[in-house]
């Protein structure tokens, strides 16, 4: 008997690839991709666990979840760096180009 495919390995794969790619994107981007990639792995993993002698592509699923794992912590540590500035420069300051400067300056000078 010829071994089948888990059917959501492939794009298990690419949205692990594309949440790392993306988490730059303000994080949010990065973080929906790898959760919906997580969510496509649980349903796979219950396939697998069912009969693992009938699929032969278990590892790159796995693959697949580690990229989506680290997607999503790097989307997190985006996200928190992103709420760090505003929270240290304002929101007020992002939409005025001489108040962002007079921050930044005093920001400077706290070292």
């Amino acid at each position: 008997m010829e071994k089948q495919k888990l059917p959501n390995t492939t794009a298990v794969l690419v949205l692990g690839i594309l949440s790392i790619l993306t988490c730059c994107c303000y994080g949010i981007i990065g973080l929906a991709l790898g959760i919906v990639g997580l969510v496509l792995t649980h349903k796979d993993l219950i396939i697998y666990n069912l009969s693992p002698e009938k699929y032969d592509n278990y590892p790159t699923l796995n693959t697949g979840k580690i990229l989506c794992i680290i997607g999503i912590v790097l989307s997190a540590i985006a996200i928190l760096y992103f709420i760090w500035i505003i929270k240290m420069i304002g929101l007020d300051a992002l939409s005025d180009p001489s108040l962002l400067q007079e921050r930044i300056k005093n920001l400077q000078n706290l070292r």
